[in-house]
């Protein structure tokens, strides 16, 4: 009995358990979504839970990368790099093709 668990544990993860506490509305509200969708409460409340925790997550990693650009734009505002001989040289090609 031992091989037999062990085989079907390698062949696939264990699943986790989620629980939740809803009213009687919400749950009602839910079957009819899943219902008109063709899909298992289950399968419906799953799929929801993932869309939004991917959507939770790409707003964040967005909103970080806002910031830390953010950050970057400002620094280089307050401590500027000085200007070297390749920027020289292509404010002087700019120039040159723009005729200004």
């Amino acid at each position: 009995m031992a091989n037999a668990t062990s085989r079907a544990s390698r062949g696939r993860a264990r699943a986790e358990r989620l629980e939740a506490r809803v009213t009687a509305e919400q749950k009602s509200l839910i079957e009819r979504a899943a219902g008109l969708q063709g899909r298992s409460l289950t399968d419906f409340v799953l799929t929801s839970v993932q869309d939004a925790a991917r959507r939770a997550i790409e707003e964040h990693s967005q909103l970080a990368l806002s910031v830390r650009d953010s950050e970057a734009f400002v620094d280089a505002l307050l401590s500027p790099k000085p200007i070297n001989d390749r920027l020289r040289d292509t404010v002087r090609r700019y120039r040159e093709r723009a005729g200004v």
